[in-house]
């Protein structure tokens, strides 16, 4: 008689057990549904900002095929870059040299660049820059000027280089830009009665563009203006104390 009540007891208990777990099963099954059309409305979900954006899930889109498509590139943004080139000067926008003779434009006059820059954000870089330009003048085919700078700008771009879409950075191909700066340097003219010294360029203003040939080569295409004040553009005669010069500048830029 015990062994009947034993055996009734644990059938008892089988079943309670059994049905119990059908509804815990169909509570998990709720559970799961709910969850997923929480997480597929789009509402409920803040995005964070990964720390090296461009590198996160780059395996899985790599897999999926989707960096290989037309409308999405994977980019790294980068913090530095180099920039080179040079440009000749606008002879008509330029101050007139003073000399004993009368005043003189000049012509045939170039420049060279060279800067390291930094990446700030997608909008502001700021740079170091060298720069040496030469100067001659119509009518003196025996007397020139040879100046010698270093400066520094802060470049605004009215676009954003780079723009993030989830761990997908795409990169802008043209950016346009200005920039402000100032520079000192010298001034060494070779010719009669020349005057040399130390001179400031300030302010020193462009406006340009950049084109993107790559990730991480392009073009910068500006024009320079540059207030130049203490020796400059004179010899022979006192010289004026602040002129003017405005350049086309061309340079080739290195991201990396």
């Amino acid at each position: 008689m015990k062994k009947i009540y034993a055996l009734s007891f644990l059938a008892t208990a089988l079943i309670s057990s059994g049905a119990n777990a059908t509804y815990d099963d169909k509570k998990f099954t709720a559970e799961i549904s709910q969850g997923l059309d929480l997480i597929s409305a789009e509402e409920t979900f803040e995005y964070v900002q990964d720390d090296a954006p461009g590198e996160l899930g780059r395996e899985v889109y790599e897999v999926a095929g989707a960096v290989n498509s037309d409308d999405i590139r994977l980019f790294v943004p980068t913090s530095h870059y180099m920039r080179m080139g040079g440009g000749f000067n606008l002879g008509f926008a330029t101050s007139k040299a003073n000399t004993n003779i009368g005043k003189a434009e000049s012509k045939n006059s170039y420049s060279a660049q060279i800067g390291l820059g930094w990446n700030l954000s997608s909008y502001v870089r700021a740079e170091i820059d060298l720069q040496m330009s030469e100067f001659k003048f119509s009518g003196l085919d025996n007397t020139q000027a040879t100046q010698h700078t270093i400066g520094g700008m802060l470049y605004f771009d009215f676009a954003r280089r780079y723009v993030q879409m989830g761990d997908i950075t795409k990169r802008r191909t043209f950016v346009p830009f200005m920039g402000i700066g100032a520079g000192f340097g010298t001034y060494d003219y070779q010719g009669q009665d020349g005057k040399d010294g130390m001179m400031i360029a300030a302010p020193r203003a462009t406006l340009g563009f950049n084109i993107m040939l790559g990730d991480l080569f392009g073009v910068d295409v500006m024009y320079q203006y540059q207030m130049l004040i203490g020796n400059g553009f004179g010899w022979g005669t006192d010289c004026a104390k602040i002129n003017n010069i405005s350049n086309i500048v061309a340079s080739i830029r290195m991201n990396f």
